[in-house]
């Protein structure tokens, strides 16, 4: 995958964040990912089609999730909930429709957001792609974008 696909990503996580969240992100080192785990135990996973087809996963630590959520909702929950589940549904939906608009030349559709929480959770990226890993720190906690796309065939 090269820069003008992954840049998009990079710069509509830090937008959402920033503006949703009223939170500044540091984005780590990109590296390939290793294994079907996610880093994190609440993932926002949102499918991508088009001349390019895969996935997007926007991968939070439980406290990451809970502090978001508050922000977003007013009032932080105490438990992995559906307010949780909405909350990090919309933002996984936020980035990748973002995303989206900057990459209009690969004309992509992107599906409705699905949530899982839960450690030791495994999520498959479409076999021809090669995910890349791109984590971030925030105020708010760790986040990991996971992206795995393939040129459609």
């Amino acid at each position: 995958m090269n820069a003008e696909i992954v840049n998009p990503f990079i710069l509509s996580t830090c937008d959402v964040f920033r503006t949703m969240l009223s939170c500044n992100l540091t984005r780590g080192p990109i590296a390939l990912k290793d294994g079907s785990e996610p880093k994190y135990e609440v993932s926002g996973l949102i499918g991508l089609s088009g001349k390019y087809q895969g996935m997007v996963v926007v991968s939070l630590s439980r406290e990451t999730a809970l502090a978001a959520t508050g922000i977003l909702a007013g009032t932080k929950p105490t438990d992995l909930n559906a307010d949780v589940v909405d909350a990090i549904g919309e933002l996984a939906n936020m980035i990748a429709g973002a995303a989206k608009g900057r990459l209009e030349k690969l004309e992509l559709s992107i599906s409705l957001p699905s949530v899982i929480c839960g450690t030791q959770h495994c999520i498959r990226f479409p076999s021809s792609s090669k995910p890349l890993v791109l984590p971030f720190n925030s105020d708010i906690g760790p986040i990991s974008v996971e992206l795995g796309l393939a040129a459609a065939v």
